[in-house]
């Protein structure tokens, strides 16, 4: 199972990436959304999404699972800070989401939900922290960068080149930007447009927003 579905998430289309920065954490994430890898079904799909006033979720999956997973997670994580009266943090809710898809994707179903997440977000005493969360349930503190989604590969390539720890958020965004750039270049079902978000001590921001225009030239 958990090789299926690590296949499942490696072909359905996205490129998302995370980098760990001396100030803060970057996310970025494509736009495209394809049939079967094949057809392009969607130009503009935002993919990384605000939760909370503090906490940040990027989706690689099926479209309709993503969303519905974005709708539950933001609702379940309310409820349980009202009922432990206090603000969770990202370590929590990280693991929180954890056990939401673990138990998920033990349900028996024909059509399991196949969506994976990176999360970041910052805590009340201001540090900052990113995780990956499998659609099995399985979570993994990322200590510098990671990538999801068919174009995961070749933006691992880049950040192991490119990537250096302390940088500051401003050349993470910029890194961001070139990693999906890089991934749109080769993957197929990557592209169509960018976006950027940054998250420091005490903000999240939508920094960067950029679609794909067409222009045809002689040459």
């Amino acid at each position: 199972m958990d090789a299926d579905l690590k296949k499942s998430v490696l072909t359905t289309g996205t490129s998302l990436v995370g980098i760990v920065c001396k100030d803060g954490i970057v996310m970025a994430s494509d736009r495209k959304v394809t049939l079967g890898g094949q057809i392009v079904a969607d130009k503009g799909f935002q993919k990384t999404h605000q939760i909370n006033r503090y906490l940040i979720m990027s989706m690689a999956g099926i479209v309709s699972d993503a969303q519905v997973n974005l709708k539950l997670i933001a609702a379940q994580l309310k409820i349980k800070e009202l009922r432990d009266k206090k603000r969770l943090t990202v370590r929590e809710s990280a693991n929180f989401i954890a056990t939401m898809k673990f138990q998920n994707i033990r349900k028996a179903t024909m059509i399991p939900s196949i969506v994976g997440n990176l999360i970041a977000g910052f805590d009340e005493n201001g540090e900052t922290s990113l995780y990956n969360v499998t659609p099995d349930g399985a979570i993994t503190k990322v200590p510098e960068y990671d990538a999801s989604g068919s174009g995961m590969q070749y933006i691992w390539g880049l950040l192991e080149r490119q990537y250096k720890p302390n940088m500051p958020i401003e050349e993470g965004v910029k890194l961001a930007v070139e990693s999906i750039k890089s991934s749109s270049e080769r993957d197929t079902a990557s592209g169509c447009g960018i976006d950027v978000f940054t998250i420091t001590r005490d903000e999240i921001k939508h920094v960067l927003k950029q679609k794909v225009e067409k222009t045809y030239k002689d040459n």
